[in-house]
């Protein structure tokens, strides 16, 4: 590997010609017809959640509770207008087809009778109810009550309720969950939607919170492009265009996850990949593989037991407190002077040479060796976790107190001290790759494959391991400083110079992940093609020498 002095020199080090992502990509532009600029919204945000502008093109939206409200009015409104219908008849129609305005269209236009007997929208009531001109009194279909025309409420059907049966008939479903959306007439088999109005009208104050809540969280969960940020106590949501590159999306309260399975972010590694790396983590089976590889089962009550001391005399935990071999598993008591003594059975080695624990041995070495394989990828994995998080501290620590400091020691202003900024948000992304790829390689079967990708991994791994050191360790002196020197402009030059080639190791590194390392079989084909080649050559060189040998003779 290149020593860092000759990395430094080898490397462009105009870095106002690079991208502010950190891996190289197109930006899809979504501001055309109407569609939204899939960009961050909020420009005064604090660059402290904005670890996603080092990130691959900008293909989604952070949606704020206010915006998922603006966009649902928006639609609301624009199926009101388009239909003629109002704006409860077009809220009931959106939620029957999971806010899809395209589909309402389609759907509405294509028959609209049909549409509405589907949802509930009736044209005309199935039942007439008087007016309070007409006199007379009506019966609740609920409490079987006689009340005057004004204190009986009715949908579009007209099936005639009292108002404290409509008042305890939502109440109860509101505070049955979220199917209170879709709530039809109490009348048996009526299809008739009952829409906000009646809500609004009949609804305490806290039950109208909650269904406002409920109504506001279907616009996202029944929205194929949209879905809420899972960190634990965020309310935003992210409006994302599929099929424009990376899953990887940032939420302004700045956690990273895939858009597509919601776990945290993993670029460059698949989302199967990932499901099958964290099913592992949490499974029994590398319990059971513990177990397989340190301890072997009492005799008798065939509880595992682990072997903590140096001698074969095994006793199993009360109550069993069997004592048996540990080398052959027989009782303690049939050994002896006459089978080889306490403390050097024969037995196991007899019973070894006629192949009775060989099966054993083997499921025990396959159990070991495939534990050892997995704690070596889980512990970097791990280890990895463990040091984003911890440059994630350290960032906003140089951000609050580290910055300032070095501007008032250094006499350099705060803009030009962002190298110490970058160099963090640089370490924290690549230590995300790099925990990632050692879910990758576990699951890597192909030897050729394998080893390319260690080797780009480890060529990665080690320009990280010199950034991380240089804005962690380095920059200490000049925190201690007395006053300004020349070197401290020479460490900012270096860290600048080493951000920039860490970025490019890991820019390999995942475009080489990305396309499944391509290359090892590109070049294996072309090897194979050029052996091929050579050897047919070869073979006809030898058979021109062969046709000459007889005219020799």
């Amino acid at each position: 590997m290149d020593s860092e002095d000759d990395l430094l020199n080898a490397h462009d080090m105009e870095s106002g010609e690079e991208e502010d992502d950190f891996y190289s990509g197109e930006t899809d532009d979504y501001s055309e017809g109407g569609e939204p600029d899939y960009g961050f919204v909020e420009e005064d945000v604090d660059d402290s959640v904005m670890i996603a502008s080092h990130r691959s093109q900008v293909n989604y939206v952070v949606l704020k509770e206010e915006d998922i409200r603006r966009h649902q009015k928006d639609d609301i409104g624009q199926v009101s207008m388009v239909l003629s219908i109002s704006e409860v008849e077009a809220s009931v129609l959106l939620l029957h087809y999971h806010w899809s305005v395209s589909k309402v269209h389609d759907e509405w236009f294509a028959d609209e009778e049909r549409v509405r007997k589907t949802v509930g929208i009736l044209d005309a009531p199935v039942i007439v109810i008087p007016t309070p001109d007409d006199g007379g009194e009506l019966t609740c279909g609920i409490c079987f009550e006689a009340f005057p025309p004004e204190e009986i409420l009715s949908v579009a059907c007209g099936h005639p309720f009292c108002c404290t049966c409509w008042t305890g008939y939502i109440s109860t479903t509101i505070n049955g969950g979220p199917g209170c959306l879709m709530l039809k007439c109490p009348e048996p088999s009526c299809p008739a939607a009952v829409g906000q109005d009646m809500f609004e009208k009949l609804a305490s104050k806290e039950d109208k919170e909650k269904y406002y809540r409920y109504f506001i969280r279907s616009y996202v969960e029944d929205n194929r492009k949209m879905k809420w940020c899972p960190a634990p106590g965020c309310e935003h949501a992210i409006d994302f265009a599929a099929g424009t590159g990376s899953y990887d999306v940032s939420c302004l309260c700045s956690h990273s996850f895939c858009w597509n399975c919601t776990e945290e972010a993993h670029r460059p590694v698949d989302c199967e990949t990932v499901a099958q790396w964290i099913r592992k983590n949490s499974a029994e089976s590398e319990n059971m593989n513990w177990i397989l590889a340190n301890s072997k089962p009492c005799p008798k009550c065939k509880r595992p037991i682990e072997k903590n001391h140096g001698c074969m005399h095994m006793t199993c935990t009360p109550p069993c407190k069997y004592e048996f071999c540990w080398l052959c598993l027989n009782a303690w008591t049939d050994h002896g002077e006459r089978t080889g003594g306490f403390y050097a059975c024969n037995k196991y080695e007899a019973g070894k040479q006629e192949g009775r624990y060989d099966e054993a041995e083997k499921r025990r070495e396959m159990a070991k060796n495939s534990l050892e394989r997995y704690t070596h990828y889980y512990e970097r994995w791990a280890s990895n976790q463990t040091s984003r998080q911890k440059a994630m501290v350290d960032l906003e620590k140089a951000r609050s107190e580290k910055i300032e400091k070095l501007s008032d020691i250094h006499g350099t202003p705060e803009s030009q001290l962002k190298c110490i900024t970058e160099a963090w948000l640089q370490i924290i992304e690549c230590r995300r790759v790099l925990k990632w790829t050692y879910a990758y390689g576990y699951y890597l079967p192909d030897h050729d494959k394998k080893q390319f990708f260690e080797y780009l991994q480890g060529e990665a791994e080690s320009g990280l391991e010199r950034l991380h050191k240089c804005v962690e360790k380095e920059l200490e002196v000049f925190l201690v400083a007395e006053g300004p020197s020349d070197d401290f402009n020479h460490f900012r030059t270096k860290l600048t110079g080493l951000t920039s080639i860490t970025k490019t190791y890991f820019e390999n590194l995942v475009k080489a992940l990305e396309n499944g390392l391509a290359d090892v079989d590109s070049q294996g084909a072309s090897s194979k093609s050029t052996n091929t080649k050579s050897s047919k050559t070869n073979g006809g060189g030898k058979g021109k020498g062969s046709s000459k040998s007889p005219a020799k003779t």
